[in-house]
Order: structure tokens, then sequence, then C-alpha cells
């Protein structure tokens, strides 16, 4: 629409919030057509969503499907208006990938589902359906099998994330590390840039920075020594909090390559096979710590606070809300009201 003052960056969801922490015992996943009615429903003043990014795996769709799998995705985006951006890999063990520290065996299966992962993403991209985005991996380990020897776990999952990058250099494709508190060599920012910086291939390997899990990293979670917030944060503190905020976004933003809008009450959550990490809670949550808008701008600009224009779409990632939560209407008009606030303060448009 012409009269909407900011265009980019484009305004995305998390399909994901449909499949991850569902089954294994807990609620059952949601279907990728329900997710992405959902999302084209969602209207506010006469702005929608403009596009979905995707986790690749089953119920959404089969990383091992056929060409005409990859064109029936396309046209599920194409029919209802949606772009497609970033797509998560699935590397982790259980849905057949391994542990990027893992034996040769675990780490080649890593690679080749970062390669199925890659196949995919060109082949949205040459059907006109993915004008940007990234392909997301983590490191498939957990913080406690890495801690038995961190020098050496960091020194192999280096080693994998290069051999990965080759790989998506092959397809055209850039690669975001998304830091978690869960997975080991990426459970502190420190340890992050550690790792992206041993990796040594900025062109390819980015950060991709979500709202939730990184405020994690300001309390120490799973990495005590790299806490930047002091014990016992008074959440009123204003200035203390922003001048660490400053401390974390000034280290990771030239790393950074994708960006989930997201809100977090400093607590962690898990469910079903996925470990506690940083809790996603919705966007009017009174419990939520971040002022969305204001903290999102430390990502998107420079120290200087001007717009860096690097991040083509922001995505929402509610990953692990109820299904009762995610199946109403209001859930999506409320996230997608957020996500053009942060575009209206730190937008343009083209």
């Amino acid at each position: 629409m012409s009269d909407i003052p900011n265009n980019f960056p484009k305004l995305h969801n998390g399909a994901w919030s449909g499949v991850v922490g569902k089954g294994d015992g807990g609620e059952p996943p949601i279907d990728l057509d329900a997710m992405l009615d959902l999302t084209a429903a969602a209207e506010v003043d006469g702005v929608k969503f403009d596009g979905f990014d995707l986790f690749l795996y089953l119920p959404h769709i089969d990383i091992d499907g056929s060409d005409d799998d990859i064109k029936e995705l396309a046209e599920k985006a194409r029919s209802r208006g949606l772009e497609i951006g970033t797509v998560v890999a699935p590397i982790w063990p259980p849905t057949g990938g391994g542990s990027a520290m893992g034996s040769a065996t675990e780490r080649n299966k890593f690679l080749d589902q970062v390669r199925k992962g890659c196949n995919v993403a060109k082949r949205l991209r040459e059907l006109g359906t993915r004008p940007n985005g990234a392909v997301r991996i983590d490191s498939a380990c957990d913080v406690a099998g890495w801690a038995e020897d961190p020098e050496d776990g960091m020194k192999k999952i280096a080693a994998t994330f290069r051999e990965a990058a080759t790989i998506a250099e092959d397809h055209g494709e850039r690669l975001a590390a998304e830091g978690e508190i869960c997975w080991g060599g990426m459970h502190s920012w420190r340890r992050m840039i550690q790792l992206l910086e041993l990796v040594d291939r900025p062109d390819v390997l980015g950060f991709q920075a979500d709202m939730s899990h990184t405020l994690l990293y300001l309390l120490g979670y799973n990495a005590p020594e790299d806490r930047i917030l002091p014990e016992n944060f008074d959440w009123n503190d204003e200035n203390t909090f922003y001048e660490a905020y400053k401390t974390l976004t000034d280290a990771l933003r030239p790393w950074t390559i994708d960006f989930h809008v997201a809100q977090n009450d400093g607590t962690v959550h898990g469910s079903g096979s996925h470990d506690k990490t940083g809790r996603h809670c919705l966007a009017t949550d009174p419990n939520g710590k971040l002022d969305i808008p204001r903290a999102a701008g430390y990502w998107l600009r420079d120290s200087n606070g001007e717009l860096t224009k690097r991040i083509r779409h922001l995505c929402w990632d509610g990953c692990m809300f109820p299904n009762d939560v995610l199946m109403k209407p209001d859930t999506w008009n409320d996230i997608l009201q957020v996500m053009i606030a942060v575009r209206d303060a730190h937008g343009w448009r083209e």
C-alpha cells in the first residue's frame, strides 16, 4: 500500500510456531495451511503480514520430498499473497541430523540436512517466492555435553560450520546461527562471538538475533561468567538495562543477518522435545521485560543510531505458545501491531 510510511523491513510470521515444541507427548502440531491462513488473515489498519519463515520439517514440509513438493509450498505462499523468508534446516538428531561436535557420522548427518535445507531454499528463490532470508542452524548439541571439553567442542563445531558454509555458498545461500542458551557453544554472547570468529566466514555465516533468546544472554543463564546485568537486577532500572543491552548489541550486531521480534519475561521454557530456552511471550504479555520497538532499535540501528538497513525482513517468533493461543485471530493481530510499530520506528521505504 502506498500510504504505508515504511515498507521495509518486510513483516513475517514464524510458521514454525505450529511445529516447534509440539508432539512428543505434548500438544499436537498445527498444520501449515492453518498457520498460513492465520497469518494471511491478520490485519491492522490495512497492513498485513508480507510473508512467513518456515521450519523445513514435517508436518509442514518433507525436506526429503520432491521438487513438486517445493513447488506446492511456493504456491501455498503465492496464493495467500505471502513471501517466504528464512528457512530452518532440521539439523538435530531427532529430526534426522546430528550434533555439530559429534562423531564423524553425526557431523555428516548435520551437513546432509544443511545441504537439503539449502536446496529447498535455493529452489524457493528460483521459483520467485523467496526474495530474501537465510538458512537457520545451531550446534545441535547440549551445553552439558559441550562443557565436558569446551575447547575441543568449539573446534569441532567451528569445523562443521565451516563445511556448512561451503555448502551454503555453493547454493548461493547464507547461514544464520541462532544463539540460544540451550545450544552448546552458542549459549552465551561471548561464546557465540568466539564461534563466529573461529568459523571466520562472515560472507556466508552470520548471527540470527532473537529478542527473547538474547535477553537471556544478559542474565547469564548456562554461562554465569558471561552475565552482563548485575545479580538481583531491578527491571525498573532502565539506565542499567539499556547500558547492558548496548554492550550486547554492539558486540553481536556486526554479525547479525537475521532478526526475530519477540518478547520474554526473563524466564526459560521448554515443551515437547525442545530444551529449556528463552520463553517466548505474547506481544501484549504484562510480564514482558522488553519495550519491543525500543529494544529492536539497538539491533536495527548502529552504535550511532543510524539505520543499518541490513535486515530485509523481520520475523515474529512465538514458538511454544499453546495451541489455543495460536488459533486465536486476535493473537496475530496483536503481534502484527507490534511488528508494525517496530517498522514504523526503524524502517524505510523503497
